[in-house]
């Protein structure tokens, strides 16, 4: 992703305002922030039906008030180690728009840590350099305190990996 789509994706996120309404949880120790009007519920786990066949990102579906929907590990998009739940472990469903169509995902999380706002005076897009993770998966880093909270690109994750997916299972 060059510069630019970068700076684009960064400014999208922000808009006009100057804090962002999130809510913050830890995956393997970093913490990450997703804006709070795409949280559908927070939830404790769920038993899951694992989906045979499905790649590892999206391996499992749950039940969400009657309806079926995929439950996603994105730190396995990250390129992180997948780790065994704890007492802390949680479920946040969300409701993205992707290809013009409302979907609904759960997201494992470690631990649930609060809504929260951040400033954009703290934020800025990812580095173009040195990140040991995909640049077009941040939006971008808020400096809080001592700490660095990462704002996923949702979108970019999963269109990315539901293009990956329709494309692997695609007939010649």
């Amino acid at each position: 992703m060059n510069e630019a789509a970068r700076k684009l994706d960064y400014g999208a996120i922000w808009g006009v305002e100057e804090d962002l309404s999130v809510l913050t949880f830890n995956l393997n120790g970093e913490t990450f922030a997703i804006e709070a009007i795409v949280v559908q519920e927070i939830l404790d786990l769920l038993p899951e039906t694992h989906v045979p066949g499905s790649k590892p990102f999206v391996s499992s579906v749950i039940n969400f008030r009657g309806k079926v929907i995929p439950l996603a590990d994105i730190r396995l998009a990250f390129g992180m180690d997948a780790t065994e739940t704890t007492i802390d472990s949680r479920i946040v469903v969300i409701e993205l728009d992707l290809d013009n169509e409302a979907t609904l995902i759960g997201i494992r999380t470690d631990k649930v840590n609060e809504v929260t706002t951040l400033p954009k005076v703290a934020s800025e897009p990812p580095p173009s350099v040195g990140m040991r993770w995909r640049a077009d998966y941040i939006n971008c880093v808020v400096k809080r305190g001592g700490e660095f909270i990462i704002v996923p690109n949702l979108r970019a994750i999963f269109s990315a990996k539901r293009d990956r997916a329709s494309t692997a299972q695609a007939p010649n």
